[in-house]
């Protein structure tokens, strides 16, 4: 157990609270909307600034399949993504905890905790620092929009876990 041991309770993920890191992929009444196909299907226009392309990246799409992680949950390394963006969007049901803190040098201080509805994906910003994808309930699927192509795109500090997430 780590001595000086802090928990922090997620907050909803919302638009506004979430756009420093990133954008908040949802189908909601803020997003526009694009009535297609004789009006049988409403596009929700435009929802996340994708960024891939630097040192000429690409886009690429992936699934990655998560397990939870027994709680309480420390949090024990965080990574980010100098060259692209990083959007999940979640294909199952069940929410899961998004970890992240700006952009720049880290500081474990600024760490924010969201809890994200089924519903609900992040894109996150080039260089936006981010936990893993963090399940719960059981094992969950996301739709991945990353970035491919040359140069180091994965930088990954560990840390000792003394910041905790509370139970969900």
């Amino acid at each position: 157990m780590t001595k000086n041991r802090k928990t922090i309770t997620p907050k909803p993920l919302t638009s506004a609270a979430f756009s420093a890191f990133g954008d908040v992929i949802e189908a909601n009444a803020e997003a526009k909307i694009i009535e297609i196909n004789d009006g049988f299907t409403q596009r929700y226009h435009d929802l996340a600034k994708i960024d891939v392309t630097d040192k000429t990246g690409h886009p690429i799409v992936n699934i990655f399949r998560s397990t939870p992680l027994a709680q309480p949950i420390a949090i024990k390394m965080m990574e980010r993504h100098p060259h692209g963006s990083q959007a999940f969007i979640p294909m199952g049901q069940n929410p899961y905890i998004v970890v992240v803190a700006p952009a720049g040098e880290f500081d474990v201080d600024k760490i924010e905790i969201f809890l994200a509805n089924s519903n609900q994906g992040v894109n996150y910003h080039k260089g936006t620092w981010h936990h893993f994808c963090l399940a719960l309930g059981s094992e969950s699927d996301f739709l991945v929009i990353d970035r491919g192509g040359n140069g180091d795109n994965c930088d990954v500090l560990e840390l000792d876990g003394s910041l905790v997430i509370a139970e969900c």
